[in-house]
């Protein structure tokens, strides 16, 4: 007889229903991830299964949950518009073979590099996007792709607005969704707060026959299981031309966004992913996207917040989401397309307030001021932008605020010792951004004839 611990079982039961949660909020995300790169919806749906379902399997970090992102499919879009959808295919088959290249190569662990102060404004910056990305759907629907392009490629100012008692009704709904989520876990641990408050807002709806938007409004999401396809492109020198600088911008995209997530994830689940093998990871599901018509992905970090929110912890939650995901396309789409948007808005609602550092106001004005910039510059490019511009951004600031704040602790003690010598002691780094210091504290035309440098209480970092 086989024995189960009790809170084995309770593991096993919240990594299964958050997965079917988080399932339920990918699929118009991926959707609309879909439009933005100018391809069909299957395209983002089958990339949300089949990177979510590998990165769950083999990836570095359990509870994460990957699939297509907004910041791969503004990349995307030029591709798909010059070249065609094969291309699209090539360039993720490409950009996960250099995903798995960087991981073989340890890359990494250079996600260590990154400050705490870009980490924070990075968070604040993802909460941001993330809500801006709700806004969208407050709007007037109009062509495909009325649902992201605004927030994409212009601004909020371009939204018709809805109005009157539609406005007033979305707005009913999703306060409604954001207090289940908020209150239930005051009640009951049993079912993730997040699903029960899609189950009973859809409910709502049906049960009054209220009008509102649903998800079949934004595209049906029926489809078969994705085949093999090998991306139909020349073979040559041009092709690769074509590919591989999109391929390298994707990956450097994808892999960024996924550490970040994963140290994130470690953050509050207080345990340790492994960074090289979520390169890999990653990596291999790219590969694998790309020979079965899916656009890629990477690590999501509003979905990931989600699952870790709604007790996911294993394997077993984001093996789960790209399972029910599969299942909604081939024989629950009816279903699932009936779930209001209202619902999703709130869930993503609630992962913007809890993903936004409200702390970093409070300690503002207690770290450095340099510190307090670069979150605050790191927040608005990521905004304006996208993560990777901003954390690369953030590390280079960083990087050259702490060069300029060591190239003025060098100091230079000059004294004659007892044999006629002139001592210089060098006190502090010795490196570029200190070269200048060095070389002005020096008076040759007063010293004696052997002059003696002391580096004992100096470290000479590179070669200038």
């Amino acid at each position: 007889m086989f024995e189960f611990h009790p809170s084995r079982v309770a593991t096993i039961k919240n990594d299964l229903l958050s997965g079917l949660t988080v399932a339920l909020a990918l699929v118009p995300e991926a959707v609309a991830f879909a439009f933005v790169a100018g391809v069909d919806p299957l395209v983002g749906l089958y990339s949300a299964f089949i990177v979510g379902l590998i990165t769950a399997c083999i990836g570095g970090r359990p509870g994460m949950i990957s699939g297509a992102t907004g910041a791969l499919a503004v990349v995307m879009v030029s591709l798909v518009a010059d070249h065609g959808i094969e291309y699209l295919f090539a360039t993720v088959v490409l950009m996960g073979i250099l995903q798995i290249s960087a991981g073989a190569f340890k890359l990494g662990k250079f996600i260590r590099m990154v400050p705490h102060p870009v980490m924070l404004g990075f968070v604040n910056g993802l909460a941001i996007v993330i809500f801006l990305a709700q806004l969208s759907q407050f709007g007037t629907p109009g062509e495909p792709g009325w649902l992201t392009d605004t927030f994409m490629e212009g601004s909020i100012v371009d939204v018709a607005w809805l109005e009157g008692s539609q406005l007033s009704l979305l707005i009913g709904l999703v306060a409604i969704t954001m207090i289940i989520i908020h209150f239930l876990p005051r009640l009951t641990t049993a079912l993730p707060s997040s699903l029960v408050a899609i189950g009973a807002v859809t409910l709502l709806v049906f049960g009054l026959d209220l009008d509102t938007r649903v998800v079949g409004d934004v595209a049906s999401i029926k489809g078969g299981l994705p085949s093999f396809h090998i991306p139909m492109v020349p073979l040559n020198l041009e092709t690769m031309s074509i590919i591989f600088p999109y391929a390298l911008i994707l990956a450097a995209i994808g892999l960024i966004e996924s550490l970040l997530t994963l140290r994130l994830v470690d953050e509050i689940t207080e345990s340790r992913g492994r960074g090289n093998r979520e390169c890999i990871g990653q990596g291999v599901a790219n590969t694998v996207t790309g020979f079965f018509g899916g656009m890629g992905g990477c690590a999501m970090i509003g979905q990931s917040m989600i699952n870790v929110n709604s007790g996911g912890r294993g394997r077993l939650s984001g093996i789960t989401a790209a399972m029910s995901l599969l299942l909604f396309i081939l024989v629950a789409s009816p279903l699932i397309e009936q779930i209001p948007l209202a619902a999703l808005i709130g869930v993503m609602f609630i992962v913007v307030i809890g993903t936004f550092e409200w702390s970093s106001f409070r300690i503002m004005g207690k770290v450095p001021r340099s510190d307090a910039l670069i979150l605050i510059l790191v927040s608005g490019v990521t905004v304006v932008t996208d993560l990777a511009v901003a954390v690369i951004l953030g590390v280079i600031v960083s990087a050259l605020v702490f060069a300029w704040g060591h190239a003025k602790r060098i100091r230079i003690l000059r004294r004659d010792d007892h044999q006629g010598s002139t001592v210089y002691a060098v006190i502090g780094p010795l490196f570029f951004g200190s070269v200048t210091s060095f070389l002005e504290q020096f008076n040759v035309s007063d010293d004696n004839e052997e002059i003696v440098i002391d580096f004992a209480r100096s470290r000479v970092a590179d070669h200038s």
